[in-house]
């Protein structure tokens, strides 16, 4: 049957798996298109060519009121800052935690991009519900079940910042500025599976990265509390790559849309997408997709 097999040996992010997925179609400029008429204030999306270790592929560039943003879902409970570097998949900043309400705004992520944000809350900005979510969703032009599985993934992610954070869904909190190109990923993903339609969505265990990224709350461990809650039984693993290899963000989709998660089965290949990450290592940084006949 028609399927897919999702390589996570480099983790997950949105924008990773959206260039992957986006490799896996002949119409990429109408794609392109269907994701700049979203109706999210602001967003421009474009893709470019990107080679790794050899590899090409491509990468996702999401530019939010003419700046690219490193943002995923973003949040100020923790200015995130990898210990050793970070995964930089380039829209999430290493791992994407909400706040809850009654938390100050002082810090927010800091991963490759500046908000001029100062430890002393200098800079504010302005947030979003899960319930301001559902009703940008709710105007998208796309399916209902394109917007049903948008706000399956949001809530999967609010509900693991909910459990890390110890406040209740409804008090988590995305940033204005973040939760735009969010939204353009986590809806770009669901929209290209909807067009491919797979019967079967095998992920393999998932690389998680190791080492801790340092908060403004504390230091945390890799992988960060909210994904290590919506991982909950999915085989994981880390390893020598020291930083945040997987998001909450790559995590809710995967948890979302996987079928099944173990090794690569027995499968005839019919195309391979290749999404970039922006940061270089050793290791080819890539999520790979391949569509193909599963048996």
């Amino acid at each position: 049957m028609k399927g897919l097999y999702i390589d996570c040996a480099m983790g997950a992010a949105g924008d990773m798996l959206t260039a992957a997925l986006l490799e896996l179609v002949d119409d990429k400029d109408e794609m392109i298109e269907k994701f700049n008429s979203l109706g999210v204030e602001g967003v421009n999306v474009s893709y470019e060519p990107m080679t790794k270790c050899g590899i090409k592929g491509t990468h996702m560039l999401v530019k939010v009121s003419g700046e690219e943003e490193n943002s995923g879902v973003d949040v100020d409970i923790t200015n995130s800052e990898s210990l050793s570097g970070g995964h930089d998949h380039h829209h999430e900043h290493g791992h994407d935690h909400e706040h809850c309400h009654e938390h100050e705004h002082e810090n927010s992520h800091n991963h490759g991009h500046d908000h001029s944000h100062t430890h002393e809350g200098e800079h504010h900005h302005s947030h979003t519900h899960l319930k301001d979510i559902e009703t940008i969703v709710g105007k998208m032009p796309v399916s209902d079940k394109v917007k049903e599985d948008i706000i399956s993934v949001y809530t999967l992610i609010a509900e693991a910042e909910s459990n890390a954070h110890g406040c209740p869904v409804s008090d988590i909190h995305f940033h204005e500025v973040g939760s735009k190109d969010a939204i353009i990923d986590v809806a770009s993903v669901c929209i290209l599976m909807e067009k491919l339609d797979p019967k079967k969505v095998i992920v393999s265990p998932v690389h998680v990265g190791s080492g801790q990224v340092k908060c403004a709350h504390g230091i945390l461990p890799v992988p960060a509390p909210a994904t290590a809650y919506i991982l909950r039984g999915i085989p994981i693993y880390g390893g020598a790559i020291k930083g945040e290899l997987c998001t909450p963000t790559g995590a809710a989709l995967l948890k979302h849309f996987a079928t099944e998660f173990g090794n690569m089965p027995v499968m005839t290949v019919r195309k391979i997408g290749y999404g970039m990450g922006k940061k270089d290592f050793e290791v080819c940084n890539a999520v790979r997709i391949s569509y193909a006949d599963i048996n």
